[in-house]
């Protein structure tokens, strides 16, 4: 592989022995034909080895046909894998459609993000791979395999989250909703108590509503509100709320960072696409120098692991940029974190220090045990395999799966047999 290859944040460097680009699907399937072990990389917004693959080959999504194509029957639209949810959202609202929620960046890539289950917030809202209804991928034999959620059920289910080691995806298939405008207000320093005494109503209040901490004081910093304009009831933002005050100028959610890289905020009603992410397709929202962890736990033990996380606040604060917290609905997909259960998520934006984070991530999942936290598939964790394994009940099921799909394991690598199948020898 010419050249030293990383992820986006630097943390990470892999150690394929080749690197390759193909332009076609059909070029795809004779790089998947020749290689003995491989994965694929997105945009390379993952902070831990989930894509990489040592020793053998890395296969880039970036030149494959960035299709799009809008089926208005049965709403949906199949995309290129390696296309970005930016510019999928911007063609989409060009011909008056929308996807159901975006994620804090519009950057990354539809096949990492769904093989990943990463998500918005919304207390209705799925993560991003609630909305795949069908998915394309070369296998190990180099053929072209399609699943759909119509027509394969369960196995479908466990195929949309697979953490890449199913095979390469190729395009994959969205539901798609009318395009709608969104709002976005944000509210400033929101007493700590009162999000314990009004949680429920914080995260109603909008479509989709995201808190950011620095864990340094008694009060929320940051409270966005990303309230759709086509309910019933027009609504306007109160000067003060629940103890917090209206912002009157856009923010960063780092205080004190210029707030150009952001969505637009203030209560300026805008294009859904325009608004649900955190920051602007047209800027980068920093420079990589971060690491990131998240976790995601049952909805009922969100006061409870705050408070946890409370208690630790001086070791925290002392390696963190920002901290974030959010709702995501349960679904029904194997590997998904919200998988049948009503989901609080508690993202972690850290220093670049990987041995001072490493240090505090022990104490946070030690704090967060208790409340069954599940990792983020593609953030940094410390979390033991075997402890990890015995938060998903499909886990067996998800083996089973890759051993038809891939007996000989090609697409798993280190991450996947470790936290996958927990010691196991792979089938």
């Amino acid at each position: 592989m010419t050249g030293r290859q990383t992820n986006w944040a630097g943390n990470v460097t892999y150690g394929a022995a080749r690197l390759h680009r193909p332009d076609s699907v059909e070029r795809l399937r004779e790089v998947v034909a020749g290689s003995g072990s491989l994965r694929a990389l997105g945009t390379r917004h993952s902070f831990n080895h989930i894509a990489d693959c040592p020793g053998g080959d890395l296969v880039s999504l970036e030149n494959l046909p960035a299709s799009m194509e809008l089926d208005t029957v049965h709403r949906t639209v199949m995309v290129g894998a390696g296309v970005r949810y930016g510019e999928l959202a911007r063609w989409l609202h060009g011909r008056g459609y929308a996807l159901h929620n975006l994620g804090s960046l519009p950057h990354i890539s539809v096949a990492g993000a769904c093989a990943t289950a990463t998500h918005g917030s919304g207390d209705s809202n799925g993560n991003l791979a609630t909305a795949v209804a069908g998915i394309e991928l070369v296998t190990a034999d180099g053929e072209i395999t399609v699943l759909t959620r119509e027509r394969d059920g369960d196995r479908f289910r466990g195929a949309v989250v697979a953490l890449g080691a199913l095979g390469i995806v190729t395009r994959i298939t969205l539901d798609v909703v009318p395009a709608f405008d969104v709002r976005q207000d944000v509210y400033e320093n929101l007493p700590w108590e009162r999000l314990e005494d009004h949680f429920e109503d914080v995260f109603s209040a909008a479509y989709s509503v995201s808190l950011f901490t620095d864990w340094r004081s008694s009060q929320i910093n940051q409270v966005w509100l990303k309230r759709r304009t086509d309910g019933p009831d027009p609504w306007e933002a109160e000067p003060e709320w629940l103890g917090a005050t209206l912002a009157t100028t856009d923010l960063h959610p780092l205080p004190g960072l210029p707030a150009v890289n952001c969505t637009r905020q203030t209560g300026v009603p805008g294009p859904w696409h325009e608004r649900l992410p955190h920051f602007r397709l047209d800027f980068m929202p920093s420079s990589g120098e971060e690491l990131q962890s998240e976790y995601l736990l049952p909805r009922q033990h969100a006061i409870g692991a705050l408070r946890a996380l409370d208690r630790m606040r001086d070791s925290v604060a002392s390696v963190l940029q920002v901290s974030e917290i959010r709702t995501v609905a349960a679904d029904d997909l194997w590997m998904s974190p919200c998988h049948r259960q009503e989901t609080v998520a508690i993202h972690f934006t850290w220093t670049k220090d990987w041995p001072a984070v490493r240090r505090v991530l022990g104490m946070v999942e030690e704090g967060l045990e208790p409340f069954g936290a599940r990792p983020h598939w593609g953030k940094l964790s410390v979390m033991r395999p075997e402890r990890l394994g015995s938060l998903y009940e499909r886990l067996p099921d998800f083996r089973r799966l890759l051993g038809a799909h891939d007996p000989e394991g090609r697409f798993r690598n280190a991450f996947v047999n470790d936290l996958v199948f927990a010691g196991d020898r792979p089938s």
